[in-house]
């Protein structure tokens, strides 16, 4: 095969000289075809189709399609420039988003991030995944002051306030959550998320300015009560008052006093049984029943009369008088059905008996 190319290529060069001009007399070598090329060079624009033929061309393909060979020229609609306007529009914001993934407090693209985070939170479902967002971009701060290098004070700020308000967002959703459910894993969790960010904190005590150090202070301060608050609200999950009602910037205040247990819900749940008290011994004098009621009519709560206890016996349990039979209602007399109606007919023509009905 490439000796058969080589061969063609050959072919094609000799021919392509042959086509060019030349003084030199050549052989009889691509004689038809030089005279075929210098034919069509005498036609020149005369060899190509005059407007009848072009018509008649036309003509004849239209007959064989069918129908009219409509000539369109493409113009681009609204419906395409408003597509292609949203799609790029789209597109920018994308690559916005995504370069601004990586953008700390100070920059330009910060403020694009924070857009980013809010509209995601937006499409969140769910109180408990709202509130772990929260905590999430909380963290997501803290992570950043260990990137922001050479930042101004106020970048600092911003990164604390803003951390400060996405941790009593998600603190608040949590906790009021946990006390309504009785949850002791989401306290437990939030206890050790506080902890941790506490500890991410500390470390990066000696890389703040100066003139954010209360801010550092203030965040770190947050942290700490919200585990006090936890650990608070963890103690009370099994009382019957959990909360004082009132809430504050971490939500719920824990109720205070002593931690009275809740009652079991269960229906069909056995209460405690009561303490009884002794039967009265014989050498106890039994008082006079000052009962007015209707004589004849046994009390149930005394004793008919008291049983002599015998001497180094056990007392014997007291004899009560035999229950009152309820009385019941008088019962209806049953209902009886009318009599049948009869109507009776005379007869139609003599000597024939009466038609009765009934």
């Amino acid at each position: 095969m490439p000796g058969r190319f080589s061969r063609e290529r050959v072919e094609v060069e000799r021919f392509d000289r042959a086509l060019d001009p030349s003084p030199a007399q050549r052989d009889g070598e691509f004689a038809a075809e030089l005279a075929v090329v210098a034919a069509l060079r005498e036609l020149g624009p005369a060899g190509g189709p005059d407007p009848a033929t072009r018509e008649r061309i036309r003509a004849e393909i239209e007959g064989r399609l069918g129908e009219p060979v409509i000539r369109r020229r493409w113009r681009p609609r609204m419906a395409d420039l408003a597509a292609a306007s949203i799609a790029l529009v789209l597109g920018l914001v994308g690559l916005t988003l995504l370069l601004s993934k990586n953008a700390v407090p100070g920059e330009t693209l910060y403020d694009v991030k924070r857009a980013g985070e809010a509209t995601s939170l937006a499409f969140t479902f769910g109180d408990e995944a709202k509130a772990q967002k929260h905590l999430e971009f909380a963290a997501d701060r803290v992570s950043e002051l260990a990137r922001m290098t050479d930042a101004s004070p106020s970048a600092y700020r911003t990164a604390l306030d803003d951390f400060g308000t996405d941790v009593r967002a998600g603190v608040t959703q949590l906790t009021a959550l946990a006390t309504s459910g009785g949850d002791h894993g989401q306290l437990a969790d939030l206890k050790t998320w506080a902890r941790d960010q506490s500890s991410l904190l500390a470390a990066e005590q000696s890389h703040v300015p100066a003139a954010a150090a209360p801010d550092l202070s203030g965040a770190r301060g947050l942290l700490t009560r919200i585990q006090e608050r936890t650990t608070a609200l963890v103690s009370r999950l099994n009382c019957y008052e959990i909360t004082t009602g009132s809430s504050d910037e971490l939500g719920l205040l824990p109720a205070k006093g002593a931690c009275t247990q809740q009652q079991p819900s269960r229906i069909g749940a056995t209460p405690a049984p009561e303490p009884s008290s002794p039967p009265p011994s014989s050498s106890e004098t039994v008082p006079p029943s000052t009962d007015t009621s209707t004589p004849g009519t046994p009390d149930l709560a005394v004793p008919t009369a008291p049983t002599p206890t015998p001497t180094g016996g056990a007392a014997p349990p007291p004899v009560f008088a035999p229950p009152i039979p309820t009385p019941s209602a008088p019962r209806l007399p049953t209902p009886t059905s009318p009599p049948p109606v009869l109507v009776s007919i005379p007869p139609l023509l003599p000597g024939l008996p009466p038609i009765v009905i009934g």
